[in-house]
């Protein structure tokens, strides 16, 4: 690692300790934190995974775990932007599936200021890509042009992304599916105000609605056969897996805290001490504990097997899968300890599980992963059996 480097992360830590200091507001308002995303650019947190000859830090997704995690703890809406920033900065690095002209252009605005990025895939009828279903978002050729109609949602952060990836079928006669860079200050673009979830509040993960949005013809990535379905590479889902379970889990920590100096400062009249000494408290705190500690190891795990190259499998859906239910679970077990003051507004326990509860939304969803992972295992075992009795059909024949 850099000294660059170590320095920036240095800086998230930081910045994660600032952001805690207005997270309340803007779960209150739900307003976007655009400052923070200021605070990020200046810091060169926004160049985290950028590659080196275009001005980037070149870091891989174990720095990317350690500064998402960081911010998370102090506001996980802002994590979750930056997050999704981050992942994509990395795959037009990695990937080769950007044109030359548009690696340059995002990577130029990128370092001159706050220029996010997301992707806009999901849909109110057919929902997400991930289950397999085309997007009903069309591209139209026009000559040197593309014009773009359809309805997306769940675009997060969209108040300050400057383009959004979004995800469209082309009228062709053979159609093809793949993502065209929209800049979201193109006519035709509409955002409609649309998120007012329980928690994760100022993500602003509303709608887009686009109405003939023009294009040109060769600011597109990946087209291929729609035919086809979307293509991903299933070792950099690796990134989504990590970062964004990691978000959740420091959203549990942040619960861990609170409790943790609750505990300590308590002391009931009927006690005489701190409730820290009460056997159930301790007990509960080291229950979370187990749960965090966990998390942390499996997506440090990941994050070190993606840099160095190392095969992990499904292994990534299976963490994902695992930090969730165990940030989930860490921070229930916070607000029963925490009794009436962890339910109080008052207090930032219940903010911290509304925001861990906004883990279940994203695709694709446990029991999907399950039932993925249950057919691989019969899938496995009906390949074991065939090969076993192709063995005795050979010694038979002997």
């Amino acid at each position: 690692m850099t000294t660059e480097l170590s320095q920036t992360l240095a800086r998230a830590e930081e910045l994660g300790r600032h952001f805690a200091e207005t997270s309340a507001d803007h779960d209150a308002s739900g307003e976007f934190p655009f400052a923070n995303f200021t605070a990020l650019h200046e810091a060169g947190l926004l160049r985290l995974t950028m590659a080196p000859e275009h001005g980037g830090l070149g870091g891989g997704l174990q720095a990317a775990l350690a500064a998402v995690s960081a911010v998370a703890k102090g506001d996980p809406s802002t994590a979750l932007v930056y997050a999704m920033h981050l992942g994509i900065h990395h795959g037009i690095r990695t990937s080769g599936k950007w044109p030359a002209h548009l690696v340059e252009r995002v990577s130029r605005a990128n370092r001159e200021g706050v220029a996010l990025l997301n992707s806009a895939q999901v849909e109110p009828v057919v929902g997400s890509p991930s289950h397999g279903t085309l997007p009903q978002t069309i591209a139209r050729r026009d000559g040197a042009q593309w014009r773009i109609s359809g309805h997306k949602t769940y675009a997060t952060g969209i108040p300050l992304l400057k383009w959004s990836t979004v995800l469209a079928v082309t009228d062709e006669a053979e159609p093809r599916l793949g993502l065209f860079l929209v800049p979201t200050d193109a006519p035709g673009l509409r955002i409609e105000r649309t998120w007012n979830a329980t928690g994760m509040r100022a993500t602003r993960s509303d709608d887009i609605l686009l109405d003939d949005v023009v294009i040109p013809y060769e600011d597109t990535i990946d087209l291929g056969p729609a035919a086809q379905g979307l293509r991903r590479d299933p070792r950099e889902g690796a990134w989504y897996f990590t970062l964004v379970p990691a978000i959740y889990s420091a959203a549990a920590e942040s619960a861990r805290d609170w409790l943790v100096d609750f505990a300590t400062n308590r002391v009931p009249g009927s006690l005489g001490a701190p409730l820290s000494t009460v056997p159930r408290i301790q007990d509960g705190v080291g229950q979370i504990e187990v749960l965090l500690g966990i998390n942390r190891r499996l997506l440090q795990g990941i994050a070190e097997d993606y840099d160095l190259g190392r095969p992990f499998g499904t292994d990534a859906g299976l963490v994902k899968h695992a930090v969730i239910e165990n940030a989930t679970q860490a921070s229930i077990i916070a607000l029963d300890l925490g009794g009436n003051p962890g339910i109080s507004r008052d207090n930032p326990l219940e903010r911290h599980h509304r925001n861990v509860l906004g883990a279940k939304a994203h695709a694709p969803q446990n029991n999907i992963i399950r039932a993925g992972l249950g057919k691989a295992a019969f899938d496995r075992y009906a390949a074991a059996q065939a090969e076993e009795a192709g063995r005795e059909a050979a010694i038979a024949a002997q």
